[in-house]
């Protein structure tokens, strides 16, 4: 009886615990997997410890070039974005105007509708334009795709801000300008951030819009769809670890100096 109410009390715990870790399951099987020596092709199959992949990341040819271009629409694509987002955003809470409505759907299909469609039609629009596929058709495309999650954790965080700040900024006496800079953009800083970090995953992450529109452009996800058909390198667990560590660390940082400032608040 005593174990039935101790369960009662912490199965809210218990089944975070345990949905965190069926979440981390997969991140534990590629660690584990990165200090593998495999005996052939594949990397399926545990054989025998080993840190050569760890000192030998680009060990295989193609992937740290694929993963730098990666990285490069990723930051672009971010910048984009969250720039054009953050505007968006604003400009649907803050102003009344014709259409707005309609504009507001028409950001969230994005999200609704299946990658493929948008990556066909993106195709499509280059292929009627004329436009060579490569690294400017990916990052264009990438841009479109990212957009619509910006504008919704831009949104969500100036719909709750209080205009009663701003006001009390104008009534000191304070410009416009000086009021969105010292008052408006921190208080939406979080909802940025927010935004700028969900735009970069998706963007290093994509596949199906990339794989459309990339022409012979080789990113980081199609170099380990490619790899995958051959036999899967140690190196490109190596380097989903390393991103899984650096994850990690980002969102523990950003939590000690949280709880630092809440601590001087207090």
């Amino acid at each position: 009886m005593a174990f039935v109410n101790w369960l009662k009390r912490h199965f809210v715990v218990i089944a975070g615990l345990i949905t965190l870790g069926y979440l981390l399951l997969p991140n534990v099987v590629v660690t584990v997997f990165s200090f593998n020596n495999p005996k052939g092709r594949f990397n399926y199959e545990w054989q025998e410890f080993s840190t050569d992949a760890w000192t030998d990341p680009c060990g295989v040819s193609g992937l740290c070039d694929s993963l730098t271009l990666s990285l490069q629409i990723a930051f672009w694509a971010t910048l984009g974005a969250t720039v054009l987002g953050a505007m968006i955003a604003f400009a649907l809470v803050r102003y009344r105007f014709r259409a707005r409505g309609a504009v507001n759907s028409l950001i969230f299909m994005p999200m609704a509708m299946p990658e493929v469609v948008m990556a066909a039609s993106l195709l499509t629009l280059f292929l009627n334009m004329g436009v060579q596929l490569g690294f400017w058709t990916i990052l264009i495309a990438h841009i479109m795709f990212c957009l619509s999650f910006v504008v919704t954790a831009v949104k969500a965080r100036v719909m709750s801000m209080d205009p009663r700040l701003e006001q009390a900024a104008q009534d000191l006496y304070a410009g416009p300008f000086q009021t969105f800079v010292r008052v408006t953009l921190p208080i939406a800083a979080p909802g940025i951030a927010a935004g700028a970090l969900l735009a970069f995953a998706l963007s290093f992450d994509d596949f199906i819009i990339t794989n459309f529109n990339a022409g012979s452009t080789v990113t980081f996800p199609m170099f380990v769809w490619g790899s995958a058909q051959r036999g899967t390198p140690v190196q490109i667990n190596v380097i989903g670890t390393a991103m899984f560590l650096i994850a990690v660390l980002l969102v523990l940082t950003s939590m000690v100096i949280s709880n630092r400032r809440n601590k001087q608040k207090a």
